[in-house]
């Protein structure tokens, strides 16, 4: 199984954290991230769930769009920055899939952390903002497959 953590783009600054629209900067962010996953063919999740912040669930629609995936957008519990990531490591354990995360930090880190490692704390992973880390599961245990970072599709 693969998995596809992505953290959301930049969004812009507001009082009701969970209306933040992703800015002018963030949607060339998930442009370039698009462009460069579309070459290389690596990200193909069968399925994508999002928080329910709107800036994540603009960054996945932004996704589906420039990549011209076909996978279903699900608005998912359990993806929110103080969410506990074992609450989404054991419905990942259920999921045979492939399947895309779109979430937020510090929640996707852990949660990466907590799969490869077997603890969420200390976190081992960064993930800035539109930023993928790829895990694959293979025989029980969770492997690192590739991470890719705003600063290096510039």
């Amino acid at each position: 199984m693969h998995l596809y953590l992505v953290r959301h783009a930049h969004a812009l600054d507001g009082a009701d954290d969970t209306a933040r629209p992703l800015s002018a900067k963030g949607r060339a962010q998930v442009k370039r991230l698009a462009a460069f996953l579309r070459e290389g063919g690596a990200f193909a999740p069968e399925e994508i769930w999002h928080s329910g912040l709107l800036r994540a669930n603009e960054t996945a629609e932004l996704l589906v769009q420039r990549l011209k995936l076909e996978a279903p957008l699900r608005e998912v519990s359990g993806l929110v920055p103080g969410d506990d990531p074992a609450t989404i490591a054991r419905r990942l354990a259920r999921t045979d899939h492939a399947v895309a995360l779109v979430g937020h930090e510090p929640h996707l880190s852990a949660l990466a952390s907590l799969l490869v490692t077997g603890g969420a704390e200390p976190a081992v992973f960064e993930l800035k903002k539109c930023s993928v880390l790829a895990l694959e599961r293979a025989a029980g245990r969770w492997f690192v497959r590739w991470q890719v970072s705003p600063e290096l599709l510039a």
